[in-house]
């Protein structure tokens, strides 16, 4: 098991907790997309929801160097809508922020769906088939002098995905990178049209998630994907994946998740009780993707917020907290407001940004726990 670390601040001095928040299981009996989602169900939480290329590398491990493929927990609903997403992981389509061109999106692809984005020279949003080639712009969240990159090479939006996610982060992907004055900087209004992170799919994970994160093979294209409603996982060097019929009798991965949300409304410390009686303990965030993780639970709370394993303790004047800040504005430990009050303890918002907020304890609010 792969471990993840969080940094505690108590009295000056700095502690290690080990956990994680879910696991895979590579399960070396054929079965059907169907019969191994019924398997996995029953033996673990489900088939195996992938959520950005960490969690790839992780699942190939289950195979220690092997070759082979598996079934994942992704599927072709292709009676229901197609669904907007940006490929970066972690950042979320918003119907209510776009920026497309009068008309757009227009889907009039001759037959053919239009399922990808591109931005004209003005950066408004207009669909079109992913199988054209076009420049396409990268994301960079390591490079400080330069975090956009125009490519003035042509692909198609899947080659230009696997490029940018090569040699930089991702495509360009989100409000936030879009509206930056930079980005205008870099397209200094060129008039050549460029992908960007904007896609859409009837591609849904077998438990419920809104993960983007997709990792096809670079030779298939939106056309294809309905010869199969399945997928599969590619035991390689790169764990492509592939599409494929659900009646054929393949391994498969399941994955336990150590994480469960609680629709109870109950205060900070009967949540603590509740969790330490009933799983293991209040959640407690490690990492920017296990973050990601616990944001999809919170999604389903019947509140606002959400309590997780965050609190302040007066006595040692310490604040325990997670190693990727994500606080809300004003809300960070080092406010004058934190440091006065020691009636107080954190929360995740279960909406928008999930961002962490100071809370009264008192409050009854739905909370997550973790299992072990």
């Amino acid at each position: 098991m792969q471990w993840s670390v969080i940094l505690l601040f108590l009295m000056g001095q700095s502690y290690f907790i080990n956990c994680q928040l879910y696991e895979y299981h590579y399960i070396n009996e054929e079965k059907t997309w169907t019969e191994a989602q019924q398997y996995c169900r029953e033996k673990h939480t489900d088939l195996a929801t992938v959520s950005n290329m960490a969690d790839m590398k992780r699942l190939l491990s289950t195979r220690a160097g092997n070759k082979g493929e598996a079934w994942i927990g992704l599927y072709d609903q292709t009676d229901v809508n197609r669904t907007w997403y940006w490929s970066l992981p972690g950042v979320e389509f918003n119907e209510r922020e776009t920026n497309w061109r009068p008309g757009e999106p227009s889907d009039k692809g001759n037959g053919n769906p239009e399922n990808c984005g591109i931005l004209n020279n003005d950066l408004r949003w207009i669909d079109t088939g992913c199988q054209h080639k076009y420049h396409f712009l990268c994301y960079d969240e390591t490079n400080r002098t330069q975090k956009y990159h125009l490519i003035r090479e042509k692909k198609t939006w899947q080659e230009a995905q696997s490029y940018c996610r090569e040699k930089h982060t991702d495509l360009i992907s989100g409000m936030k990178q879009l509206q930056d004055g930079e980005l205008e900087r870099v397209m200094n209004f060129t008039e050549i049209l460029t992908y960007f992170g904007l896609f859409r799919d009837t591609w849904r994970w077998s438990d419920g998630s809104s993960f983007s994160f997709r990792h096809w093979n670079d030779q298939l294209n939106n056309q294809q994907y309905n010869t199969g409603r399945c997928a599969l996982a590619v035991f390689d060097d790169e764990g492509r994946w592939k599409n494929n019929s659900c009646d054929q009798k393949k391994p498969f991965i399941c994955y336990d998740d150590k994480v469960i949300l609680i629709k109870e409304n109950k205060t900070w410390e009967d949540a603590l009780y509740y969790c330490r009686d009933h799983y293991h303990d209040l959640v407690t965030i490690t990492s920017l993707d296990e973050q990601r993780w616990v944001q999809e639970k919170a999604k389903k709370a019947s509140t606002d917020y959400v309590w997780m394993g965050l609190r302040y303790n007066c006595l040692m004047k310490a604040w325990f907290w997670v190693c990727k800040e994500n606080w809300g504005s004003n809300q960070s430990p080092a406010s004058e407001r934190w440091k006065n009050d020691c009636d107080m303890s954190g929360a995740m918002d279960a909406g928008g940004q999930h961002k962490w907020f100071q809370r009264n304890p008192s409050e009854e609010l739905n909370f997550i726990c973790s299992k072990n």
